[in-house]
């Protein structure tokens, strides 16, 4: 797959834009992820008092990110694509540092994890996917502005990030709520802690 062509136009693209919205998507495409892990805390902490099978689903977002992140990893030095603010002839320069060689560019591991917290986050509480999405595919479209991947590198991280994370969170619900309801009617402290107390023993 070849998208130098759409490379270039985006990277064109952000040069013609003004300098704050420059250093705005500059500072997304790292920022994003930092408010991804803010939103994981926030519905973990959310669960505590809520049912089993909710904070099931609130301790495995971000194990289902992480999860998409190593694949998008290795899968990445299977390919070993390089980066595009080296191979593509006639682009603008990127509006950030060219990683070094090695660092490869297919998928984009910012992407993945995007796209897995994303659809991590809707499974949680859908209706924060009116949010989380339009995240993800503005950190998947930074990536290319600022000039480090390609437009299919960051494609195959949203999708590659959310499928892990929508057949991690399906396939380890059950068993992630049967470990809650153990820890939770353990009595160890730290553990219920974590877990919270559910709505069993609210006061």
């Amino acid at each position: 797959m070849d998208t130098s062509d759409l490379y270039r136009d985006i990277t064109d693209f952000a040069h013609s834009t003004p300098g704050w919205v420059q250093h705005f998507v500059e500072l997304w495409t790292e920022a994003g992820l930092i408010l991804f892990g803010f939103v994981f805390i926030a519905l973990w902490w959310r669960a505590r008092r809520l049912d089993d099978h909710a904070m099931a689903l609130a301790v495995l977002a971000p194990f289902a990110t992480a999860l998409g992140y190593v694949v998008s990893e290795s899968l990445k030095s299977v390919v070993t694509e390089d980066r595009p603010c080296r191979q593509v002839a006639g682009a603008m320069a990127p509006l950030i540092q060219c990683p070094e060689y090695g660092d490869w560019s297919f998928p984009s591991n910012h992407s993945a994890i995007a796209g897995a917290a994303a659809i991590a986050v809707a499974l949680v509480l859908p209706r924060l996917a009116l949010w989380t999405v339009p995240m993800a595919l503005l950190m998947a479209f930074s990536r290319v502005f600022v000039g480090v991947h390609y437009p299919h590198d960051v494609a195959m991280g949203l999708l590659l990030g959310g499928a892990m994370a929508a057949l991690t969170m399906v396939a380890l619900t059950r068993p992630a709520g049967t470990i809650v309801r153990s820890v939770r009617g353990s009595g160890i402290g730290a553990g219920v802690w974590f877990t919270g107390p559910g709505p069993a023993r609210r006061t």
